[in-house]
C-alpha cells in the first residue's frame, strides 16, 4: 500500500541539505526527513572551476530518487557559486562569472534538476552612483548605474541560452536584500532582467522571505504580507515563481543585511509566512530553508523542528479558508 505523503511532501516545503560525500547524500536525507523538496549546492561553491561529475555519482543520484517524490526533479533546486556576478563591469570577472555559471547549468542539466537559483548581481559603480538610501527605494526607476548592471545580466543571460540551447533547467533569479550594489532587492529588477533576455520562459524567480524583508517590503500584517505578493505579481508575476526561500530574518526590516533565524524566531511574523504557504501559485513551487544546521533544544535536528512550523501554519492556512 502506498504511504500517504507527509505534510512536508503535500506543501512542497523542504531545506538546503548537504552533499558531503556524495550527491545523493541530499536527497537520501531528504527522504528521510519525509520532505517535499530540497536545494543542494552541484560542487564546492567557492571555487571557480568544479571538477567533472562522474558518471557514477549521476547515475547515483537518480537511482536515490527513484520511487520518491524527488523522481522528476521538480522538487530540486541547486544554488549557484556565490563567486558568480553576471553584472561586472569588469570583463575579465565577467567572463569567469559566465563560465562558472554555464558550468553550473551543464550540471544541473545532467542532474535533471529544475531550476538553479542565481543572486542578479552586482553593478559595482562607484562614480557617479546614487548613495542607497536606507530603506532601499523600492518605487523608482533604476539608476542608470542599476540599468548598466540589469542589462550586462540579460546580455550574459542571452548568450548562456544560446549556448546551452535546448536545455530545461531554468535560472530562478533571486530577490535580495539590496546591500552594497546589488541588483534585485525591488521586483521590478527582476521583472526588467526576465523582460530584456531573448528567452523569457528560461528564467523563473525565487522569492526569499528573509530577503523581501529586509530589503523593506512591509509584510508585517496579513493584509501587508497579501498586499506585498500582489505587488510582486503585478510587477514581475507570480505565475514566473518557480523556488522560494523560506527563511525568518534575524536583522531588522528595510535593514539590506541577510541574516536569517529560524522559523518563528525572527522578525518576518507569521503573516508572512501564512501569505506564502497559501497562497495558490505556490503549491507545487519548491520551498527550501536555508537556515542553520545543528540540533534545536528538545535534540531534533534544527531542519525538522522549522519544517513542522512551517507545514503548522500551513494546516492553519488551509483550515481559515
Amino acid at each position: 500500500m502506498k504511504q500517504a505523503q507527509s505534510p512536508c511532501e503535500t506543501h512542497w516545503i523542504g531545506s538546503h541539505l548537504s552533499v558531503a560525500g556524495a550527491l545523493r547524500a541530499a536527497i537520501d536525507e531528504a527522504v528521510a526527513f519525509r520532505f517535499g523538496a530540497v536545494q543542494i549546492f552541484t560542487r564546492n561553491q567557492r571555487q571557480w572551476t568544479p571538477k567533472a561529475l562522474e558518471k557514477d555519482e549521476i547515475a547515483e543520484f537518480y537511482a536515490a530518487r527513484k520511487g520518491t517524490v524527488f523522481e522528476d526533479g521538480a522538487r530540486i533546486v541547486s544554488h549557484n557559486s556565490y563567486l558568480i556576478n553576471l553584472a561586472s563591469p569588469d570583463a575579465t570577472n565577467l567572463a569567469k562569472s559566465m563560465a562558472c555559471e554555464r558550468a553550473e547549468l551543464e550540471r544541473c542539466e545532467l542532474l535533471g534538476i529544475s531550476a538553479s537559483v542565481a543572486h542578479p548581481g552586482a553593478h559595482l559603480a562607484t562614480e557617479g552612483a546614487r548613495k542607497p538610501k536606507d530603506p532601499n527605494d523600492l518605487d523608482s526607476e533604476p539608476t542608470a548605474e542599476e540599468l548598466a548592471g540589469l542589462k550586462r545580466i540579460a546580455k550574459s543571460i542571452d548568450q548562456l541560452h544560446k549556448d546551452l540551447k535546448g536545455y530545461k533547467v531554468r535560472i530562478a533569479l533571486e530577490t535580495t536584500t539590496g546591500s552594497g550594489t546589488n541588483l534585485g532587492y525591488a521586483f521590478h529588477h527582476l521583472a526588467r532582467i526576465r523582460g530584456m533576455v531573448k528567452e523569457p520562459e528560461r528564467i523563473v524567480y525565487c522569492i526569499d522571505t528573509c530577503h523581501v524583508f529586509s530589503a523593506g517590503y512591509d509584510i508585517s500584517t496579513p493584509a501587508k504580507a497579501k498586499a506585498t505578493l500582489e505587488r510582486f505579481d503585478a510587477e514581475a508575476g507570480l505565475a514566473h515563481v518557480g523556488a522560494l526561500h523560506i527563511n525568518d530574518s534575524e536583522a531588522p526590516f528595510a535593514s539590506r543585511k541577510d541574516r536569517h533565524a529560524h522559523i518563528g524566531e525572527g522578525l518576518c511574523g507569521d503573516a508572512w509566512f501564512t501569505a506564502i504557504l497559501r497562497h495558490p501559485a505556490f503549491a507545487s513551487v519548491p520551498k527550501n530553508l536555508e537556515t542553520e544546521k545543528g540540533n534545536a533544544a528538545d535534540g531534533r535536528p534544527w531542519d525538522l523542528v522549522n519544517s513542522e512550523r512551517l507545514t503548522t501554519l500551513a494546516a492553519k492556512s488551509r483550515a481559515s479558508k
